[in-house]
């Protein structure tokens, strides 16, 4: 029987100018992180920039906000190799895919539809802001590192750093499943917290 797999994603993608109108603009991957955990343990991380096929020039909006450079990109792996290495990451498992938000699955799914390869990998898929978002009974989704925060925690690395999220997202699943178990199993009932001892020492006295 497969053993479970949690990999937890991060993607970063590329963005438009906001005073520009890219004719058929989708975002692309651009930088990935993943930490894939088997029985607790951190099996293996891994860490890389994506060169984007459509649109391969960075925008100056994408470049500041990310902190990502164009000639990091162009140095990355392709679509191809990521797809490859997902792959590669999960064979053997049962994988749970656990990503902060829904964007990061959805953006993989149309980039590997526009680039005609068929995504084929079985996996389970959890959105651990809308577990958090139950768990703790917010009426709005809470961004990766406000919830860390949240915690009395910090992030790891540098927000908007695809591994850095990826290893934070890990936290806080532990964080909260942690706590999950905690609620599942409340401490024993002592025989003190069934009888008042003073009461029954008085009658005896």
């Amino acid at each position: 029987m497969e053993k479970n797999q949690y990999v937890f994603i991060d993607f970063e993608f590329t963005m438009p100018e906001k005073s520009a109108k890219f004719k058929g603009f989708f975002p692309e991957i651009i930088e990935v992180g993943i930490v894939a955990v088997v029985n607790d343990v951190v099996r293996e991380k891994f860490s890389s920039y994506v060169a984007p096929r459509k649109f391969p020039i960075l925008s100056e909006r994408c470049k500041t906000f990310l902190h990502i450079s164009q000639q990091d990109v162009n140095k990355g792996i392709s679509f191809y190799d990521l797809v490859k290495k997902i792959e590669e990451v999960c064979c053997g498992y049962h994988n749970i895919i656990v990503t902060w938000g829904n964007m990061d699955m959805k953006v993989l799914k149309n980039n590997c539809f526009k680039a005609g390869i068929p995504f084929s990998l079985q996996l389970d898929e959890v959105d651990l802001s809308m577990e958090y978002k139950r768990f703790f009974g917010d009426q709005n989704q809470t961004g990766l590192w406000k919830a860390v925060k949240e915690y009395g925690r910090e992030g790891t690395g540098r927000h908007h750093r695809a591994l850095d999220d990826a290893l934070t997202t890990y936290h806080i699943f532990r964080l909260v499943e942690q706590d999950k178990k905690y609620l599942e199993k409340p401490e024993p009932t002592t025989i003190g917290d069934l009888i008042d001892v003073s009461k029954l020492f008085n009658k005896f006295a």
